[in-house]
């Protein structure tokens, strides 16, 4: 009886967060990430965005925050290897800038890339972009903070990609 009970409340937990049970097994697959990610190597990106900014460890953060709700369980390790066993994402921040300040208004974007390893296979990769202004009262705060929602934004974009994990897919503000 109690195992009929659980199923029924699986099946119903399923239907109202839109998640069918064909596509469920996708759903809750687990994925790998480095945490803090990366700054590409050719990445030209004011030294103050980098060093004070923790952009690299906002955005891992957000990947697992948002993967877990979407039913993705993320682990964040120290070095995410391609070649790893199981599914790996390895993602880089490729671009970040923050211009503006209170009084001529924030301008800030954040560019990612990444890809995605079944057991050392490429399977998928997507870039990634997001722009802000600041959002509400963008005026009163600082361009890490700014940042900080692209970041965010971005997180959540990456989570819902890894639910159906495609080639060449463009994420956020590229979409």
């Amino acid at each position: 009886m109690r195992k009929c009970v659980f199923a029924v409340a699986v099946v119903l937990g399923m239907a109202a967060s839109g998640v069918h049970a064909a596509d469920g097994a996708a759903a809750t697959d687990s994925v790998t990430v480095q945490s803090p990610i990366s700054f590409a190597e050719d990445a030209v990106i004011a030294r103050s965005v980098k060093n004070e900014c923790e952009l690299g460890e906002k955005l891992s953060s957000f990947i697992k925050q948002y993967g877990e709700e979407k039913g993705v369980t993320v682990s964040l390790v120290p070095h995410a290897e391609a070649t790893a066993p199981g599914r790996v994402l390895v993602v880089e921040i490729t671009d970040s800038l923050a211009e503006g300040n209170a009084f001529t208004g924030h301008h800030t974007y954040t560019t990612v890339k990444g890809k995605l390893y079944q057991d050392g296979q490429q399977v998928g990769n997507f870039l990634g972009r997001r722009n802000s202004m600041g959002g509400a009262f963008g005026g009163f705060k600082g361009n890490c903070s700014v940042l900080g929602r692209t970041v965010e934004a971005l997180g959540e974009d990456i989570a819902d990609w890894l639910t159906h994990p495609d080639k060449d897919g463009m994420l956020g503000d590229l979409d």
